[in-house]
C-alpha cells in the first residue's frame, strides 16, 4: 500500500461513515479552457511557462500543447520579460532570476483573450536540519524526507513540496502552512503520493515558500485528487476563468539518500 492509496483509503472510510448524498461528476469538458502553469523561482536563471488547452477526460493526453501565444512578466520596478516558445505548449526565458519582496505580473495573450494574474514572492525559510524518516504503518516500512525549521513568528507562512526519484520528473509532493504552529519549531514529512521510497533510491526535494494562492492552488489540489481518480479543477489565481496557477518562489533544492536505518528523530 502505498502513501496515496493508504490516505485514499482512510478518506474512504470517512465518507462512508459521514456522508450519504451521492455525487455526481461529469467527465466530459465542453469547450476546451486554457491551461497555464507558471512555476517561477530563485533556483536558476531559466524559468518556464506551459500554456495548453484542456481536453476531455477519456483522451490518451492531458492537454493540448498552445503555440503562437505572447507570454510577458513584469516586475513592479519596470522589468519586463518576454517569454519565447520552444515546444510542447513551453515559453521560456534564459536569463531572468525573480527576486524576493517583489511583485510580479503575467500576462498571456491566446488569440483575442488575455489572462493576467500578479504574486510577490516571499522571503524564504531556512531550514535547521534535514534527515530522512521511516515509519512503520500496517506493518510496512515508509520512508520520508524530513525538514526542521523555525517557523516565523505572527506572520503567515505557506509550504510547496516537489520530489524527484532517481532522477525522474519532479511531481508535487505536499502543500503546508502554519496555521495551527505559527512561530514555532516545525517537522515536514515529505514522500511520494504514488511511489513509495525504497531502500538505495535518491531522492531530491524541492522545497518552495510561496504566497497565499498558490498554497490554495495546491491545497485543493491535494485535497480533492487523493487517488488516481478523475482530476479536480483547483482554484486559479489567473483571469479570464483560466485553469492553472502563476507562482513566483523563493526556492532551494535538497538530495538526499535512503538508507536501511531510521535517521531521523
Amino acid at each position: 500500500m502505498n502513501v496515496r492509496l493508504f490516505l485514499l483509503w482512510i478518506g474512504s472510510l470517512f465518507l462512508l461513515s459521514s456522508c450519504e448524498e451521492l455525487i455526481d461528476i461529469d467527465l466530459n469538458e465542453g469547450d476546451p479552457r486554457v491551461v497555464i502553469e507558471a512555476q517561477l523561482s530563485d533556483l536558476g536563471d531559466v524559468q518556464r511557462v506551459r500554456v495548453s488547452a484542456s481536453v476531455a477526460f477519456n483522451e490518451p493526453f492531458n492537454s493540448r500543447p498552445l503555440a503562437g501565444a505572447t507570454v510577458v512578466v513584469r516586475d513592479d520596478r519596470g522589468g519586463s520579460f518576454l517569454f519565447q516558445y520552444e515546444d510542447n505548449g513551453y515559453y521560456v526565458h534564459h536569463t531572468f532570476r525573480p527576486m524576493v519582496g517583489r511583485s510580479y505580473f503575467l500576462q498571456v495573450n491566446v488569440g483575442q483573450e488575455r489572462y493576467e494574474s500578479v504574486c510577490r514572492m516571499p522571503q524564504y525559510v531556512e531550514v535547521d536540519s534535514i534527515g530522512v524518516l521511516e515509519e512503520t504503518i500496517f506493518g510496512d516500512p515508509y520512508y520520508f524526507a524530513t525538514f526542521k525549521f523555525n517557523d516565523p513568528a505572527d506572520m503567515p507562512n505557506y509550504y510547496l513540496y516537489e520530489l524527484s526519484i532517481n532522477g525522474g520528473t519532479f511531481r508535487f509532493a505536499s502543500a503546508l502552512n502554519d496555521k495551527f504552529n505559527d512561530g514555532l519549531y516545525v517537522t515536514h514529512q515529505i514522500s511520494d503520493l504514488e511511489t513509495d521510497l525504497m531502500v538505495g533510491d535518491n531522492i531530491t526535494v524541492r522545497r518552495y515558500c510561496v504566497d497565499r494562492s498558490v498554497y490554495q492552488y495546491w491545497s485543493e489540489y491535494q485535497s480533492t485528487n487523493p487517488g488516481t481518480a478523475a482530476p479536480g479543477n483547483p482554484t486559479s489565481n489567473i483571469s479570464n476563468d483560466a485553469l492553472g496557477y502563476f507562482s513566483v518562489a523563493s526556492a532551494k533544492e535538497f538530495a538526499m539518500r535512503i538508507e536501511a536505518r531510521d535517521i531521523g528523530d
